[in-house]
């Protein structure tokens, strides 16, 4: 440890009494400890001043009677003066602190992977932005960040902006993704604090701006990034994405319950992969299954916010990084309806 008399200005006098008096309970005495900030000896007058201490008045006390006891055996001082200046209490926390500029925050989330979750995401943000909304997109899915493969940037590389991160602008969307940052073939290998911190930093140290709606595409399950979110932004509303197979079923169940356990509205259960409309014969085929999710909205007492097809061109155009074309042509339709509902619950809100 550095010499204290380098940090602190410790007369001459006041070095070799200090280094005597150990903290109560320990054996380190208060100078290496670096308990004392300040120390002045003159004209027999001994002023210390002592850092803030957490500890019992009796601990306190004992500590103050050693110093001055040192010092007055030492120096002969005729007055010993000490400063111990009681610690400021500890600040509450803080709940969740708005984004700036952002009105909205839409979590789109899944109790299972494989549902279609950013798929619905993607085409939620460019059908909310082709409404005249100003609208971000936030992939939170930090081990499998797929937004960058869905809207054709795989080379984008964001800049600084000031202290901030500037977002990607495409489609008419802002974006940003942990995939930007590292490359969207590279593995994330990183336990729950490096993953809190990440969260909080693509939510609140990136330059959004002034934003209608940001979307944030979150990865399946209910663990730290969800419960991260939650602590971090406040929630105006998320949308479940399941598909009518039991098993996913089960896992939207847990989905719109921990939006219930950390407080956050749920804007409705959206049914993906619904049925498939065959362009050869024209009939629809219900692939994996139809007609439990309405039911099951209505069981949990949240909206039901319709269906949505099975479609071949969706995931092609998704795969070729051109999902704006989708929005485009007639396919784009049922994503324009969810968009329309979306934001009408948002607005009652």
């Amino acid at each position: 440890m550095s010499d204290p008399n380098q940090e602190f200005p410790i007369d001459i006098e006041l070095e070799a009494p200090l280094k005597k008096v150990c903290y109560p309970g320990f054996d380190t005495d208060i100078l290496a400890m670096q308990l004392v900030t300040e120390a002045r000896y003159e004209n027999g007058k001994a002023v210390i001043h002592l850092r803030p201490l957490s500890a019992p008045p009796e601990v306190s006390e004992e500590l103050e009677n050693r110093i001055a006891a040192a010092v007055r055996e030492a120096t002969g001082a005729e007055e010993v003066e000490i400063h111990a200046p009681t610690p400021l209490p500890p600040k509450e926390k803080q709940g969740p602190q708005p984004i700036e500029g952002v009105k909205w925050v839409v979590p789109v989330a899944s109790g299972k992977g494989g549902v279609g979750k950013s798929t619905v995401a993607v085409h939620l943000a460019l059908a909310l932005a082709a409404q005249g909304l100003k609208v971000g997109l936030l992939d939170l899915d930090l081990y499998g960040p797929s937004l960058p493969i869905m809207l054709g940037l795989r080379d984008a590389k964001p800049e600084a902006e000031g202290q901030l991160i500037a977002p990607i602008e495409s489609m008419g969307l802002r974006v940003m993704s942990v995939g930007f940052l590292l490359g969207a073939d590279k593995a994330l290998i990183w336990r729950g604090p490096l993953v809190m911190k990440a969260v909080r930093q693509l939510l609140h140290e990136v330059a959004w701006g002034e934003l209608d709606v940001l979307v944030l595409d979150l990865p399946p399950g209910t663990g730290d990034v969800q419960i991260t979110m939650a602590q971090e932004v406040p929630i105006s509303g998320a949308v479940v994405v399941t598909t009518p197979q039991d098993v996913a079923l089960g896992d939207a169940i847990k989905g719109v319950d921990m939006f219930g356990q950390v407080g956050a509205p749920v804007l409705g259960i959206v049914e993906n992969m619904s049925y498939f409309a065959c362009p050869d014969c024209g009939s629809r085929h219900e692939i994996f299954g139809h007609g439990s999710v309405e039911p099951l909205a209505a069981k949990l007492g949240v909206p039901y916010l319709g269906e949505l097809p099975l479609d071949p061109a969706v995931r092609q155009l998704a795969d070729e990084g051109k999902p704006g074309e989708v929005l485009a042509g007639e396919h784009g339709e049922p994503f324009r309806q969810l968009a329309e509902k979306v934001l009408a619950r948002l607005k009652e809100s």
